[in-house]
C-alpha cells in the first residue's frame, strides 16, 4: 500500500471522464488498497482513482466510520429531497463551498473481486458518492454551483497558495440541466 500524490484543480485529468472497469485484478485491488490508504493519510471522506491521475471508474469512501469502495457505480435516487452543505475536495483543498445534492442515493456497482454490491445513502454517505461519481464523469463540485457560488469559489481557488497559475482553471457547467439538476432520469 503506498500513499500517492493527489491530483490538484487544474490538472486535465480531473475532467477526462474515467473507463469503466473491465479486469477485476491485482492491480485494480492494488488501486483500491492506493486509494483508501491516501484517503485516510488525507483525512478525506471519499476519493476517486482520477484524483491519482488513474482513469478508472473507482472510488472509496470513509463516512460515519463506514470503509469501502466502489467500482463502475451507477447511481439512482429513490426521491427529490435535497441537502444544501459544505462540500469540499481533496483535490480543492482547504475550501468548502455550500453544494446542493440529493439528500438520497442508491449506488450500485462492484467490488474489487467484481461482486455486485449496492450502497444505500442519506446525508453525509449521499453527498459523498454523489461527489465521487461525479469525479469519474469528469465533474467537480464547483462545477455544481449556482452562478454567484461559483464565482467566489474560483476568486478563492485562484488565490490559494497551491493553485498553480501554469494550469489555468477549466470550469463547466453541471452535465446536468438546470431543470434537472440531478439527473433524473438518467
Amino acid at each position: 500500500m503506498t500513499v500517492q500524490p493527489i491530483r490538484l484543480f487544474g490538472d486535465p485529468v480531473l475532467r477526462t471522464p474515467a473507463e469503466p472497469v473491465v479486469d477485476f485484478d491485482v492491480e485494480l485491488r492494488k488501486l483500491v488498497r492506493d486509494l483508501s490508504e491516501t484517503m485516510q493519510e488525507s483525512q478525506g471522506a471519499g476519493l476517486a482513482a482520477p484524483q491519482l491521475g488513474v482513469g478508472l471508474r473507482v472510488f472509496t469512501f470513509d463516512v460515519d466510520d463506514v470503509i469501502g469502495h466502489l467500482v463502475n457505480p451507477v447511481l439512482e435516487f429513490p426521491d427529490v429531497e435535497e441537502q444544501d452543505g459544505p462540500e469540499g475536495c481533496l483535490s480543492i483543498p482547504g475550501l468548502y463551498f455550500d453544494t446542493k445534492r440529493r439528500l438520497n442515493v442508491v449506488a450500485k456497482g462492484f467490488n474489487e473481486y467484481g461482486d455486485p454490491m449496492q450502497i444505500v445513502g442519506t446525508g453525509l454517505m449521499a453527498r459523498c458518492i454523489q461527489h465521487e461519481t461525479d469525479h469519474l464523469d469528469g465533474v467537480l463540485f464547483v462545477d455544481r454551483l449556482d452562478p454567484q457560488r461559483r464565482k467566489e469559489a474560483m476568486r478563492e481557488i485562484r488565490q490559494a497558495e497551491w493553485y498553480d497559475l501554469d494550469k489555468p482553471p477549466v470550469v463547466k457547467l453541471s452535465p446536468h440541466s438546470i431543470s434537472n439538476p440531478f439527473g433524473l432520469g438518467r
